[in-house]
């Protein structure tokens, strides 16, 4: 691709920061866009309002070929322009597609006659089509699945495992311009009609959500029969087809808004067109009870004793580690459901609002978070936990439990030291 060709991005969320970035680094000269001059003054400097492993790493080596900015007319030299806007979901995992619809129509009404346009933001089957009916004639409008997965997001994006794309036709092929890009890239690029890719992000998710819902109910009759899930991975890896790749980890159900999202969006395709869907509706359900998982324990097992005095240490807010996000995070539902009792919570990367949980006292660090602690409880798998002092903590503790449901401490060091070790699938 001639140096002439500079990559456009417009919507500097999560995905437009880190596929911008990865464009960079693949040797691209790109223009970020978005309308918020502050977010734009914060990118310029390297100050970036997510978190992620090589964010920053990134930025330094390939920042200078990334011009920053909050003008929209900046993206008209660009014959390429991706449209990599976070679209948000409300309580009931609906996502609000306003605000990109009008970013898409906003960028092509400048954009140069031949422009391409690929709308790499999530959005339901027959978004792209109806979309595409109302831009100009000549524009190409494509969607490409975005395959953002928080907390490994920069490795993922500029290393991806394939690209799909979908086209308004299919036997047009794809622009030179934008396979030169996807190009770069050197993985496999599957081209198909826009509903099948817009079906394609919720199928993956759907598969995903299967083998989460799966793995979450074995480990769970591990724990009543005396197994142990850990021995049972090996076999299904070795199996090829369930495959050495598989979500084989146990979790507290599903979490961070994309896969309910899609979730419900199938609920809602098959409620249109009358087809089934209960399976899932079954793997919400089951999520929500996999999420009450640490409370159940706590209590059943009396670790709580003390009643409103007793107290417990919350390591971890975000619902995975790696990341700020804690869009339906475990965590949070379980302080919720534990707001009669006194918490003292540490999480490296993510703080809360002392008004929305004024039960909460939040910590400067894990150890400071165990003080006269009743039960420690690991709610995000964070590496550096595992350095943590398992001596100061229980020290600090004035009980002696330990609930870690991923398995982040060493077991093995925390039964040494006397602590009661509790963890899925176990």
């Amino acid at each position: 691709m001639s140096g002439a060709d500079t990559i456009g991005f417009a919507g500097l969320s999560h995905l437009g920061i880190v596929s911008s970035l990865a464009a960079a680094a693949r040797g691209f000269s790109v223009v970020a866009f978005d309308e918020r001059s502050s977010l734009v003054e914060g990118l310029c400097e390297g100050r970036f309002p997510i978190s992620e492993p090589a964010l920053e790493e990134t930025f330094h080596r390939h920042g200078e070929r990334i011009r920053y900015t909050a003008a929209a007319d900046s993206l008209a030299a660009c014959r390429l322009i991706f449209i990599t806007l976070d679209v948000p979901t409300d309580n009931n995992n609906t996502s609000n597609l306003e605000p990109l619809r009008a970013l898409v129509e906003k960028v092509a009404a400048s954009a140069q006659p031949d422009a391409v346009v690929v709308v790499m933001s999530q959005v339901p089957p027959g978004f792209c089509r109806q979309l595409a009916g109302r831009l100009r004639p000549g524009l190409g409008l494509f969607y490409q699945v975005e395959t953002l997965i928080f907390g490994n997001a920069i490795e993922r994006a500029i290393r991806p495992e394939r690209y799909m794309v979908g086209s308004s036709d299919v036997q047009d092929g794809l622009p030179a311009l934008y396979r030169r890009f996807l190009d770069a890239f050197e993985c496999p690029v599957l081209v198909m009609r826009y509903e099948s890719a817009e079906l394609c992000k919720i199928a993956i998710n759907c598969f995903l959500v299967a083998s989460v819902s799966t793995t979450n109910m074995l480990a769970e009759i591990c724990e009543q029969i005396h197994a142990d899930w850990a021995d049972i991975v090996p076999a299904l890896r070795l199996d090829r087809r369930i495959g050495q790749y598989a979500y084989l980890s146990p979790g507290l159900g599903i979490a961070g808004g994309n896969l309910e999202r899609d979730l419900a969006t199938v609920e809602k395709l098959a409620a249109e067109h009358g087809t089934d869907a209960r399976i899932v509706t079954a793997w919400k359900e089951n999520s929500s009870y996999r999420k009450e998982w640490v409370q159940r324990l706590l209590l059943d097992r009396g670790l709580l004793n003390g009643g409103p005095d007793s107290r417990v240490a919350v390591w971890g807010i975000a619902y995975k580690a790696e990341t700020h996000s804690t869009k339906n995070s475990p965590a949070l539902a379980l302080i919720r459901a534990l707001r009669e009792y006194r918490l003292r919570i540490y999480d490296p990367a993510v703080t809360l609002n002392k008004d929305d949980f004024p039960q909460v006292q939040v910590c400067a660090s894990a150890v400071d978070a165990a003080e006269a602690a009743d039960a420690v409880v690991v709610m995000t798998p964070w590496k550096q936990f595992r350095d943590v002092s398992l001596a100061a903590t229980k020290q600090k503790m004035r009980g002696r439990a330990i609930v870690d449901p991923f398995g982040a401490l060493d077991a093995a060091t925390c039964r040494h030291l006397g602590f009661d070790y509790y963890r899925l699938g176990v």
